[in-house]
């Protein structure tokens, strides 16, 4: 758990590689925003981060941000990033402004009935399993090209874009997995006549070519934070 003063320093680095890999590639660095990873953080850390002016972040269990997020700063805009489980979806509607971490159709659906029951419009995020892991979550791309019509019909949820989680490897080994997230967004949206602008991908480890093949959403969370603390007992999701 960093101070202030370490969460500052941190977030200057960060912000000086963003930007230089937003030269590299060709973007403005407007185009990239920081998800504050803050999972196992308390809400003075989250405080110290808002005070920098960072306004995203997030959380990867909703136990932990229902006791977390009324004891942080007001205005905060939080994404859940972690697995959601059909019964903890009316929870996750009312706590967060984005979830990340769509990955079936069975999820869409049962968000879209908690969303209607509270009268909310909730943004999401597709999660696509793109290398094809077995240990992650997410839709292959195929099945999610047939679903996507589905998915999009539901009048409470947004898409805004895909996220996924990359493997853990080298940052150039992970290339090829931001790049064809990438491309096959762009298939989604023409699918569905309409843009999706978001990409969520990259982390500490590899934000930068995340950022280099189109990434609009980087979560980091040790290198701006600091090494976790202890986790604390908190019930699995």
């Amino acid at each position: 758990m960093g101070t202030v003063t370490e969460i500052a320093e941190n977030l200057a680095t960060i912000q000086a590689r963003i930007a230089t890999a937003c030269e590299r590639a060709g973007r403005d660095s407007r185009e990239v925003q920081l998800v504050a990873v803050s999972k196992f953080h308390p809400p003075n850390s989250v405080a110290a981060a808002a005070s920098l002016g960072l306004s995203i972040f997030g959380e990867s269990r909703v136990q932990e941000a229902k006791s977390k997020i009324p004891l942080c700063p007001a205005r905060l805009e939080w994404h859940l990033i972690g697995h959601l489980q059909s019964n903890k979806a009316r929870d996750a509607v009312a706590l967060f402004t984005t979830i990340q971490s769509v990955d079936s159709l069975s999820l869409a659906q049962e968000l879209q009935r908690q969303a209607e029951k509270q009268s909310r419009t909730l943004r999401i995020l597709l999660e696509v399993n793109v290398a094809g892991e077995a240990t992650k979550f997410g839709w292959t791309p195929t099945r999610l090209l047939a679903e996507l019509t589905e998915i999009n019909s539901l009048p409470r949820l947004e898409i805004h874009g895909l996220m996924t989680m990359a493997p853990f490897a080298t940052p150039e080994k992970v290339r090829p997995v931001f790049r064809q997230l990438r491309e096959f967004r762009d298939r989604c949206a023409d699918s569905l006549g309409a843009p999706l602008p978001v990409l969520s991908m990259g982390m500490s480890s590899d934000f930068e070519i995340a950022i280099e093949e189109g990434a609009t959403l980087i979560r980091i969370g040790s290198s701006l934070f600091g090494k976790r603390p202890q986790r604390a007992a908190v019930p699995e999701d």
